[in-house]
């Protein structure tokens, strides 16, 4: 069993290697994202009985090698991860929890299926990072990351598509305002946590209320 000491080591040696492994992220997908579901893991780890270490672990290489980045790569994310804490002389249930965590954690990897891996610490991780696609924060990492892509605001002649398989939903170019309908207004639904479902609450009317005030602008102030 390893000492609180030496499992706090284990936390700043992660986070130096996040830092470094992701200095040149595109904003939405930088170490304070990484930095943000940290922070609310923490929060919401305070009220359920979970391993706070695979929970620091999980929050903080869940996003070391986002796929959309890696030409849809999937792996890549949680062999990195395994990698590391290999080298760190982690234990091997701790590891695959983490992995667990990092192949389980994304909504677009749940499209069409029942979640494969279920755990108290994955809810935690999940919960904490959906948040960060809510709110304030949630609407600056959408535009930021359509502003990567080169996408369209909004375009009233393109619909939000509803009912996309995982395939299409990985593949899709739509404006930047169809990713509200399409993904971050369902999130609030999908909370595990009563932490995480309180915090996305007060998130989701937020978004609302923009999407309101974003057109009417759009189609002139009356």
């Amino acid at each position: 069993m390893t000492s609180s000491l030496d499992n706090n080591i284990l936390i700043e040696h992660t986070k130096q290697f996040v830092k470094d492994t992701l200095k040149d992220a595109e904003g939405g997908h930088d170490w304070f994202h990484t930095l943000r579901v940290f922070n609310n893991s923490l929060l919401i780890s305070k009220y359920e009985d979970v391993d706070l270490l695979v929970v620091k672990l999980g929050a903080l290489l869940h996003d070391i090698a986002d796929s959309k980045f890696h030409d849809g790569d999937n792996t890549i994310g949680p062999k990195l991860a395994g990698e590391f804490l290999l080298k760190q002389n982690v234990d091997s249930a701790t590891i695959n929890h983490v992995i667990k965590i990092i192949e389980n954690i994304s909504y677009s990897s749940n499209i069409g299926n029942a979640q494969a891996f279920k755990s108290k610490e994955l809810d935690v991780v999940q919960d904490a990072d959906r948040l960060d696609a809510l709110g304030a924060i949630g609407i600056a990492r959408t535009f930021n990351y359509g502003g990567f892509k080169n996408r369209a605001l909004y375009n009233p002649e393109i619909k939000p598509n509803l009912k996309m398989s995982q395939a299409e939903y990985k593949g899709s170019t739509a404006p930047t305002i169809n990713h509200f309908y399409e993904k971050l207004l369902l999130l609030k639904d999908t909370m595990n946590t009563k932490t995480g479902k309180k915090i996305a609450e007060k998130r989701h009317d937020y978004m609302v209320a923009f999407l309101k005030q974003f057109f009417s602008e759009w189609d002139g102030e009356k």
